[in-house]
């Protein structure tokens, strides 16, 4: 069993930058992939990047060019760096951990002012 908890999000201006960081207890070498997804008021949870154990990733055309999946596996820790940061970005993002099942982080918030 693993367990994501996310940090990181906050207030930030259109054009700023953030850093999300996602910790996973338990070897984070035993998960299949992990991914950030990010659910907007009144929207559905989207898929924003992934990051396979391999070292793969994959982006959602929205963010492609601006944000980076990234991971340090000696602190079991899953960054996700948000550059040149939009209003339509503004949501919940949440880590996903994938072993066996998915597991759910309970978000962080990123609002971006206009």
């Amino acid at each position: 069993q693993v367990q994501p908890v996310e940090s990181g999000g906050g207030l930030v201006e259109a054009g700023g930058s953030l850093r999300l960081s996602c910790v996973v207890s338990g070897s984070i070498f035993r998960v299949n992939y992990i991914g950030w997804y990010r659910q907007a008021l009144g929207k559905q949870r989207e898929l924003v990047a992934i990051i396979t154990r391999g070292g793969s990733t994959n982006y959602a055309d929205s963010v492609k060019g601006r944000f980076t999946i990234s991971r340090d596996n000696a602190k079991n820790t899953v960054y996700l760096q948000m550059n040149s940061l939009k209003p339509e970005d503004t949501a919940v993002y949440y880590c996903n951990a994938n072993l066996v099942r998915d597991y759910w982080g309970s978000g962080t918030l990123v609002t971006v002012s206009s």
